[in-house]
């Protein structure tokens, strides 16, 4: 069973950092889903699936992982584009509409 290792990004409903630092260990998925016949619903056998656990740096994932013998892939994050705006700016006489 492999381990994913990421920083998730903030949802979209999200307009600050807060929770965006945190690293998160989540088990990828080892057999496929389906769907049970009576109800329709989607299933899985394997409860490893609905564990995350959350770390604050990478480092300490990566030490659990090693602690514990899991094979773990590490997803670095896209490095962080920020646009410095002003709110002068949207009244400038340069704007254009």
């Amino acid at each position: 069973m492999k381990a994913r290792i990421f920083q998730p990004p903030k949802t979209a409903t999200q307009s600050g950092t807060a929770r965006t630092k945190e690293w998160r260990l989540e088990f990828d998925p080892a057999a496929a889903r389906y769907v049970e016949p009576l109800m329709g619903w989607t299933g899985s056998r394997n409860t490893m699936g609905q564990v995350s656990m959350c770390f604050p740096d990478k480092d300490s994932a990566v030490a659990f992982a090693v602690k514990h013998r899991l094979a773990y892939e590490v997803e670095e994050p896209p490095p962080k584009r920020t646009q410095r705006k002003s709110y002068a700016d949207n009244f400038a006489f340069r704007r254009e509409s």
